[in-house]
């Protein structure tokens, strides 16, 4: 059986990812205070008192929201749902019980997995209290947790190992796994050519520059041969990027160069092959990735 998977879900802005880092013990997921920041389903390894598991950092589920990156998040939510063997539901404390909550609750209800229910931002012994008010969703008794300050994150990864199936046997050994790195400036086609890749639909693909937050993980067996692949938001210089979140998710990009076996530069073939194409490749060489040029 492979490593189970939790679904960690809920409406924007609620502390998915803070709560994601603070479960992992890591900074794997991108957080910002502005909403809508977490796009596309990103899996990130998290281990509790020797019983590894995975969770599925998502994006906000908002369905007021029409716009198309707000549709392909809520499919990219959906899909971890499906996948995974447990939920986490994410909700805010302070903001009480809101119509998204609801509406989340009753689409776990008929996913048939088991839901656990996280009242995040309850940042001192005075706002516990608050999180009794989810027990309205029905979905059993809430932890109080908060992201920020860690208290309730024991508790609440005690009560989620339990809900996990059996375990049968351990993660498969990585030595012969070869990560691909999927790298180049914005809007090049990265995440479409990623897709063609998976043969699915895993990662949001649109014209608007920047769709891509995040380094997302993508697990892959061709031939017999285990692969990663890791889809990257795109590469502009870090002496141009003033905005905090394309900052770290340039940052995040470097990351995924660093831990990778090969990268792809995927260059846009209408520009021909850029000065910026070029120093990219030269990041991945001097990581001593083997590196290739794809002309999209």
């Amino acid at each position: 059986m492979s490593v189970p998977r939790v679904a960690v879900v809920g409406y924007p802005n609620v502390g998915k990812s803070s709560l994601v880092n603070r479960l992992s013990g890591s900074r794997e997921a991108v957080v910002h205070e502005r909403a809508g920041v977490t796009r596309d389903r990103k899996e990130i390894d998290c281990d509790w008192n020797g019983r590894p598991f995975v969770l599925i950092d998502t994006g906000g589920m908002d369905r007021l929201d029409e716009d198309p990156i707000s549709g392909s998040i809520r499919e990219q939510a959906q899909a971890a749902i499906d996948e995974a063997q447990v939920a986490l539901l994410v909700v805010d404390a302070q903001a009480g019980v809101r119509p998204g909550d609801e509406e989340m609750a009753d689409l776990l209800r008929r996913s048939g997995i088991p839901v656990l229910v996280a009242a995040n931002k309850v940042d001192g012994p005075a706002d516990i209290p608050l999180a009794s008010d989810f027990h309205r969703l029905g979905l059993g008794e809430p932890v109080a947790v908060s992201a920020a300050q860690g208290l309730g994150s024991g508790d609440l990864l005690d009560r989620l190992t339990v809900m996990l199936p059996p375990e049968e046997e351990g993660p498969q050994e990585d030595d012969d796994l070869l990560r691909l790195a999927i790298i180049g400036r914005p809007n090049v086609g990265k995440s479409t050519f990623v897709n063609r890749l998976a043969g699915s639909e895993r990662v949001i693909v649109s014209d608007v520059a920047g769709t891509t937050r995040d380094s997302i993980d993508l697990p892959l067996e061709v031939d017999g041969q285990r692969l990663l692949i890791v889809d990257t938001a795109g590469m502009r210089r870090l002496a141009k990027v003033s905005d905090k979140v394309e900052y770290y998710t340039a940052l995040r990009s470097q990351r995924a160069v660093e831990r990778a076996d090969v990268a792809i530069v995927v260059c846009d073939a209408a520009d021909g092959v850029t000065s910026q194409d070029l120093r990219i490749a030269e990041l991945a060489m001097k990581e001593g990735c083997a590196t290739l040029l794809v002309l999209n």
